[in-house]
């Protein structure tokens, strides 16, 4: 059986024939040892047919197709031109050699040719992989190394671009940066504190909010010039007159030191740079809230947009997230403190790897009153408000929800935090439970009543042209009402035209139905007596 090649280049497609070996003789050693000698290997393996690319765009998009399984229409077409026909009702005497295992088995379902993909097929392909500028007449030295260079960058450039689960990156950069600036504007405020602590000690007691004393002594700088004047301005900034006119008399009796025009002049700027990182960072806590509810909308609605990127960034994406198990995620960011555990004492690590030998995650939690229960999950509402006995047990929960929760925004196509919501809600019954004691709902009711929610939003109908649609609706509504009026407009004439009639009409049929009923409760116990007869004569009867 003959057996034909494919390989996918940078210029284009090749099919190369390998004729002269045996199924039998297919040994891969001696194929590896033959291929670095073009001699040996071009007397084995030779070019059947070449079919270059029209253009950089069209190397690419064949290149995408061959990396995700699909043949297209222009490598059908060379297959089906180069290749031997075969008869209705007969097997084909060849069979092709491909190096993806899926674009093979789409070949086969497609066009019906046989296919394989082994160890000798991946020989033989890096072979003409090692010799493929020779096999090929016309192409130019230094020609098949612009092509791979240049379909690589379009290649990885486009993987980047549209690949949508690297747009957690930003997430990742943003939740540093606010981790960063949060750590920076403490330390800039407390300088800011202590620098002007030389010139206006009492302020620091009276405004305790960092970005409200950096204002303050921006606005005050000398306090030898504040007076009642200034008090306006102080209550815009402060809030509270009482607290503005204490600042203004503390200015008056301040013991503490006066400071050159220059000083001021610097720690005026100063509080003003505090400021402008105060307000960036602001701006970026809300960049980060739209971002997360972009790409973990269910996350950020159970735990929160601050602890939901902690955790992405800690786990490298949302995918890596998404694979997690709930116990690993329980424990992301308490790395440190369990190792820790385990250097403390050589026989808790000894036990501790006697009852892991099974399950490292199940030892983990059954260690649970000696190993930290949580990592990022600790800053959570829902860890501070169970109680101390219950804190473990609202971690394993917890988790669990965020790990579901993390899938659902990886795996789902569409938008939605109805399932975050819901997930809340089985968190916040779980509280109950372990407070109060009243049972929380099963998990696939929720689930089922989530989805009903999503559906039901697909469902409603959507206006295109906005109140035009709805004007008809309302005139149907008149037009009803008024029918309806209409109707009890006759219907209290006619009971007005019959008058006294109608009721001696419907007090003679009330007399009528009771006299029926009376009747009727007259003929029962007549009935029942003759039933009584005849049983007792039944009883006579037998006993005779």
């Amino acid at each position: 059986m003959a057996l034909y090649v494919l390989y996918e280049s940078a210029s284009g497609y090749g099919l190369f024939l390998a004729h002269g070996i045996d199924e039998i003789g297919q040994n891969t050693e001696a194929v590896r040892s033959s291929v670095s000698d073009l001699n040996r290997f071009g007397k084995v393996v030779k070019l059947a047919a070449f079919s270059p690319y029209e253009s950089a765009l069209d190397a690419l998009n064949q290149c995408n197709a061959v990396s995700e399984g699909q043949m297209t229409d222009e490598l059908r077409n060379f297959l089906e031109l180069t290749l031997p026909k075969v008869k209705e009702g007969k097997k084909p005497k060849f069979s092709l050699g491909v190096a993806e295992p899926k674009l093979g088995s789409h070949i086969y379902e497609v066009t019906k040719i046989p296919c394989q993909s082994n160890e000798f097929v991946l020989e033989l392909l890096r072979g003409v992989r090692l010799h493929f500028e020779r096999f090929i007449e016309n192409l130019k030295p230094g020609d098949l190394e612009k092509a791979q260079l240049g379909l690589g960058h379009s290649y990885s450039r486009a993987k980047v671009k549209f690949n949508v689960n690297r747009v957690d990156n930003m997430v990742i950069q943003a939740i540093f940066i606010l981790d960063t600036l949060d750590k920076d504007v403490n330390s800039f405020s407390m300088r800011v504190r202590e620098w002007y602590s030389w010139h206006f000690p009492e302020l620091a007691k009276i405004v305790n909010d960092n970005y409200l004393y950096a204002k303050v002594a921006k606005y005050v700088e000398d306090k030898s010039q504040l007076s009642e004047d200034n008090l306006a301005g102080l209550t815009d900034i402060v809030g509270d007159e009482d607290k503005a006119k204490e600042i203004i008399e503390a200015a008056k009796a301040s013991m503490g030191q006066d400071l050159s025009p220059i000083d001021l002049i610097n720690v005026k700027q100063f509080a003003q740079r505090v400021m402008d990182l105060a307000e960036y960072r602001k701006k970026l806590y809300d960049y980060l809230v739209a971002k997360m509810n972009d790409i973990a909308p269910n996350l950020a609605a159970l735990i929160g947009e601050v602890v939901g990127a902690r955790l992405i960034s800690h786990a490298g994406s949302l995918t890596n997230l998404a694979k997690c198990p709930s116990s690993t995620l329980q424990i992301l960011g308490a790395e440190k403190a369990l190792f820790r555990y385990f250097t403390k004492s050589k026989s808790s690590v000894d036990s501790f790897l006697m009852h892991a030998f099974d399950s490292f995650v199940v030892c983990l939690i059954g260690f649970g009153e000696y190993i930290s229960h949580y990592g990022l999950i600790f800053h959570s509402s829902f860890i501070g408000r169970a109680s101390a006995r219950n804190k473990g047990r609202m971690a394993r929960y917890l988790a669990n929800k965020c790990s579901i929760a993390s899938r659902i925004d990886c795996f789902l196509d569409k938008s939605t935090t109805a399932f975050g919501e819901k997930l809340r809600e089985q968190v916040e019954e779980r509280l109950d439970f372990y407070d109060k004691g009243v049972a929380p709902r099963k998990n696939l009711d929720v689930m089922k009543s989530a989805i009903e929610t999503v559906d039901g939003k697909e469902d409603e109908p959507t206006n295109v042209n906005g109140d035009a649609n709805e004007e008809p609706k309302t005139e149907k509504k008149k037009k009803k009402k008024e029918k309806r009026k209409a109707d009890d407009e006759e219907e209290q004439e006619k009971s007005d035209v019959n008058g006294s009639n109608v009721e001696d009409g419907t007090a003679a049929k009330k007399q009528k139905k009771k006299k029926s009923k009376d009747e009727d409760m007259e003929d029962l116990p007549a009935v029942s007596e003759g039933k009584k007869k005849k049983k007792k004569k039944s009883r006579t009867e037998d006993s005779e």
